[in-house]
């Protein structure tokens, strides 16, 4: 049992109240939680699991993420954000990723994907990230994105396009979400917009976790 204690750490940033029976325990559904947003697939976390005496399956282990329904909560701690906007693929099918990192603490503030990428998908996000955190005051780092720019300006927000220094923090989020994908989309023969967008935001919180 130490080993199990070791391996769940008592992951305070996972909510077990959508567990209904008691099936399974609840320190095997933390530990397949988070082994599988460390980026173990599906099912490797299935076998690693059987190993301690627990019988999953890798769709019971998705299904424990998704129900788990975790979303990235923080705070601004300066007053400047990097965002982005990428173009990436899950199993053969396109998405636009939509991301804002705060610089100094390297955490994800919001994480979104559309199908595709436009004036008015990325005031969505905007104005999603807008609600979220009040963003008067804050200056956006951006790159030579097609619409972030351009919108920003419209808007009225203060940015600054760069390449380099503070925005690195989202080009490393945005590389390391593409390395991912492909454990992603191993996972599912399908793609949904809700259960890709679901996976992101879980990611995001355990990616968070590891910054503190």
């Amino acid at each position: 049992m130490a080993e199990i204690d070791r391996l769940s750490e008592r992951i305070a940033w996972i909510d077990l109240s959508f567990v209904e029976r008691d099936r399974t325990p609840r320190w095997a559904i933390e530990v397949g939680i988070r082994c599988h947003l460390a980026g173990i697939s599906l099912r490797e976390v299935s076998k690693f699991l059987e190993s301690f005496g627990v019988s999953r399956s890798h769709v019971a282990i998705h299904n424990w993420v998704h129900k788990a329904d975790l979303q990235p909560i923080s705070t601004v701690s300066a007053d400047q954000l990097a965002v982005d906007e990428k173009m990436i693929r899950l199993h053969g099918q396109k998405f636009w990723l939509y991301g804002a990192v705060d610089p100094y603490t390297n955490e994800i503030l919001h994480l979104s994907l559309y199908p595709t990428a436009t004036k008015q998908t990325t005031r969505w996000f905007l104005t999603e990230l807008h609600r979220r955190y009040q963003l008067d005051d804050v200056e956006f780092l951006v790159d030579d994105a097609e619409y972030l720019g351009p919108v920003l300006a419209e808007d009225g927000y203060r940015f600054r396009v760069i390449r380099h220094g503070n925005r690195n923090a989202i080009e490393r989020i945005f590389w390391e979400i593409e390395r991912r994908t492909s454990s992603f989309a191993n996972s599912f023969s399908n793609v949904a917009l809700e259960t890709a967008q679901n996976w992101l935001e879980a990611v995001a919180v355990y990616h968070n976790s590891r910054q503190t």
